[in-house]
């Protein structure tokens, strides 16, 4: 009997937290953010809110991705209105020697800095971690740091700051023998020393990039990446101290880009672009989806962000800023950077 009221108690709570589950969400803006720019290509976008209310977007450009010339641009959203993109960081080493830069990624440290972190070098194999940072709202930036050896910085989406003032920075590395292994880097002294912490390195699935989300107890859920045709997830109750082996999710995911993020009310949301059960698409990112979860586990999708036969629309990023609203901006056909304001 004892047991049969506890199984009645779970389906109940979990009944009830999937009652405050939106039923939609509606578009109140979307466009992009400059129509015309000095690189022929980009990719790779990072957004943030200011302390004022505008937004801060990054990307990289350049001829096209791996390039030389390819640099961090930036540009900033104030009174409804995008900047022209500026130039904030390159790879060049000195007069005869110069990289591509890769993948910023926007992060508050504390109330007056922002910091960006990017990569430099020849590849995703190669590259290094470096990073920037601002102390009035992104208006300048100080000299190119590297980081430490061994550390990258996030790869593509956000740290997390936990309540206890924990940072979790989600990475990961590709080898020269085509593994592709994540980890964690943890700081307890808001980013000044980063500790490495390994998820399931012996899993042979090939996962990258994760993006975290946080749930009641600091319990934080990694979603990652992966070749396995479907996003996969891993979980840490300790602070990102430790994480639990990797597990496929029920997110259908053709080897692209994802992020998420955990928003004031408690509701978990992602951007991803969706893949067909059981094969992958020759271009699996012509499609993109919003969707949303209490629980982690069950996802519904509210949203397609595109849904087109052809195209690219690509690396999403995603915020909820002060007035309770999402952001999102991602790639469009490696051309121009799309934003989207999302309103439940």
């Amino acid at each position: 009997m004892t047991k049969i009221i506890l199984i009645l108690l779970i389906v109940t709570c979990f009944s009830s937290q999937a009652a405050k589950l939106p039923k939609s969400v509606k578009i109140s803006k979307t466009e992009f953010i400059f129509e015309k720019a000095p690189f022929k290509e980009c990719h790779a976008s990072t957004i943030i809110e200011t302390q004022s209310g505008s937004l801060l977007s990054a990307w990289f450009g350049g001829t096209h991705e791996n390039n030389k010339d390819v640099e961090i641009w930036i540009s900033e959203n104030k009174d409804g209105k995008w900047s022209a993109p500026k130039s904030i960081a390159n790879g060049i080493i000195n007069d005869t020697l110069r990289y591509a830069c890769w993948n910023p990624v926007l992060f508050r440290d504390d109330d007056r800095t922002i910091s960006l972190y990017y990569k430099v070098g020849v590849s995703p194999v190669k590259w290094w971690g470096m990073v920037i940072h601002s102390r009035n709202e992104g208006k300048t930036w100080s000299e190119p740091e590297q980081l430490p050896d061994g550390i990258l910085g996030p790869i593509k989406n956000k740290p997390v700051k936990l309540a206890s003032g924990v940072i979790l920075s989600p990475s990961s590395i590709e080898t020269e023998s085509r593994e592709w292994h994540a980890h964690i880097e943890r700081s307890v002294d808001s980013g000044k020393s980063w500790k490495r912490v390994d998820i399931d390195p012996q899993n042979p699935a090939k996962v990258i990039q994760p993006t975290l989300l946080v749930y009641p107890g600091e319990r934080i859920q990694a979603l990652l990446r992966s070749n396995q045709n479907c996003i996969m997830e891993s979980w840490s109750a300790d602070e990102g101290k430790t994480w639990s082996p990797l597990a496929k999710t029920s997110l259908l995911n053709p080897n692209s880009g994802i992020d998420a993020v955990t928003m004031k009310n408690g509701i978990q949301a992602l951007v991803y672009n969706p893949a067909i059960s059981g094969k992958e698409w020759s271009n699996g990112r012509s499609k993109l989806n919003f969707a949303v979860s209490v629980d982690g586990k069950t996802w519904k999708d509210l949203l397609k962000l595109e849904d087109q036969a052809e195209g690219e629309f690509s690396y999403p990023a995603i915020i909820q800023t002060f007035d309770g609203r999402l952001h999102i901006v991602y790639t469009y056909n490696r051309k121009i950077i799309k934003h989207v304001v999302l309103q439940f």
